[in-house]
């Protein structure tokens, strides 16, 4: 009776231990090649929110809150962010390209936890919310409307937007 209940347990143990064996093993062998791909996709959205630049420099900078990284173009054709907000439905990322003078010349949404038909109307790349803040300046971005019924994703974006120009404000100051 005692055999009956112990030979299940060490046989179930046995197949979890080799399972997570295994799953060690894959992440151990994909993990390079997953962060790889992930810094080639944020390599290539810098390029595309701030396209006159030629290559980036990351700014080693104490940033605000939200501001992940900063990086300056090699050229001089101004600064990128990479920022994190909390929207409606999880966290917001996006890139911000922003000019020398201090206007927006880009922005990429990287990823996001909004509503689908809702709050994604704020934050996916082809939706067109994001061009209404191209060429905004730190004193004219926060006349942009929220989408109607994504008012809290709308309010994430902007904060987010906030974020960068603060940030430019800092990394402008020390380069």
């Amino acid at each position: 009776m005692k055999n009956d209940i112990i030979k299940p347990i060490a046989v179930l143990t046995c197949i979890c231990l080799v399972v997570t064996a295994l799953l060690a093993y894959v992440n151990l062998v994909t993990a390079p090649i997953i962060k790889a791909a992930d810094e080639k996709a944020e390599a290539e959205a810098r390029q595309e929110v701030l396209s006159e630049a030629d290559s980036f420099t990351k700014i080693e900078v104490k940033l605000p809150e939200g501001v992940e990284e900063a990086y300056k173009a090699d050229n001089g054709a101004g600064y990128v962010f990479k920022l994190s907000e909390k929207g409606y439905g999880g966290e917001i990322k996006l890139i911000c390209g922003i000019n020398p003078d201090g206007s927006i010349a880009g922005l990429k949404t990287t990823s996001h936890g909004e509503t689908s038909g809702i709050g994604s109307r704020v934050v996916d790349n082809g939706s067109g919310y994001r061009e209404n803040y191209y060429g905004k300046t730190a004193s004219d971005y926060e006349g942009v409307d929220a989408v109607s019924g994504a008012t809290i994703s709308s309010k994430a974006y902007k904060k987010a937007i906030g974020n960068a120009f603060e940030a430019y404000e800092l990394v402008k100051e020390e380069n």
